[in-house]
């Protein structure tokens, strides 16, 4: 009950945005063809386009969430992890303890060799940190959508949920950075030559013009692999749930109670398990990638 409770209240909250993309007297095909899920990504320009030569830095809505989540991160570190007590933990320094025991325990020390814990532990913590935050944060109503509704002659934002994480380009700057960083710790440690010269397999020379392309081609899998894994499992995720929310808009009002049922299973399972699940792995990959950069040698 307290899962349907929590879905219905969602519901409320992104009904104005739903509602939105229909005239009050529409016809159900006319409906159809206006209520898209898909329309969530696209992106519009908040203020000024700012554009660097090819590079659009303009604001919208996706740049907004990570600003938001990166303040997010920083209060989660500030409560949770400067703590000074004395005595038995309470509950703040539990939560504390408990998160860093997983990026330390179950990221770090299981993809960074020892001597490369202290330089790279920060990185991999507050990566997963962060994306954990982004992808939480895409499951909270929040008035930071590009649609708008009048109260009282005042035009504000609807509330809806979105995850900056669901969009390509953002998860694509986060494997990036890791692709960057892993092999910056490889040439770091091992020098340029010695670096590049572990990407070559102990194979007979006669398969090495077929091995090497492989080799190469594979470091850059890991960058499509990383951003790809984290964008189709946000996306598929807010598309399950928008889609629920409009069948009731788009079908019989007996379709009700099965999207609201369904909904909020969908709702949950992305909540409890695929937003800390994608956290971690993203974390855990890339410590592994740059754990393996720094011990080179096949």
């Amino acid at each position: 009950m307290k899962c349907l409770a929590l879905f219905l209240l969602i519901f409320a909250l992104v009904l104005p945005g739903a509602a939105l993309a229909q005239e009050p007297e529409t016809t159900p095909a006319a409906a159809e063809e206006e209520f898209d899920p898909a329309h969530e990504w696209e992106l519009q320009t908040w203020g000024p386009e700012l554009k660097i030569g090819p590079i659009d830095m303009s604001i919208n809505k996706a740049v907004a969430y990570l600003i938001l989540a990166t303040f997010v991160s920083i209060l989660i570190g500030i409560l949770f992890m400067r703590v000074v007590k004395t005595g038995p933990p309470d509950r703040r320094q539990a939560v504390g303890e408990t998160i860093y025991e997983v990026a330390q325990v179950q990221v770090a020390e299981q993809g960074l060799p020892h001597k490369a814990i202290g330089r790279w532990f920060p990185y991999v913590a507050s990566l997963m940190i962060f994306i954990w935050v982004v992808n939480m944060l895409g499951f909270i109503p929040l008035p930071l959508s590009d649609e708008r509704y009048e109260i009282f002659g005042v035009e504000v934002p609807t509330l809806a949920i979105f995850a900056a994480t669901s969009t390509l380009s953002v998860t694509l700057a986060l494997a990036l950075m890791t692709w960057v960083f892993t092999h910056f710790a490889g040439i770091r440690e091992n020098g340029v030559r010695k670096y590049f010269k572990s990407w070559i397999p102990d194979v007979p020379k006669g398969m090495l013009p077929l091995i090497v392309p492989l080799e190469v081609i594979g470091q850059f899998m890991r960058l499509i692999s990383l951003s790809v894994r984290l964008y189709a499992n946000m996306l598929a995720g807010h598309m399950l749930i928008l889609t629920f929310i409009g069948l009731i808009f788009l079908t019989h009002w007996a379709v009700f109670p099965v999207s609201v049922f369904f909904g909020s299973i969908f709702y949950f399972f992305e909540v409890v398990i695929v937003v800390s699940i994608q956290a971690y792995i993203f974390a855990a990959l890339s410590a592994i990638y740059i754990g393996s950069a720094i011990e080179a040698e096949h």
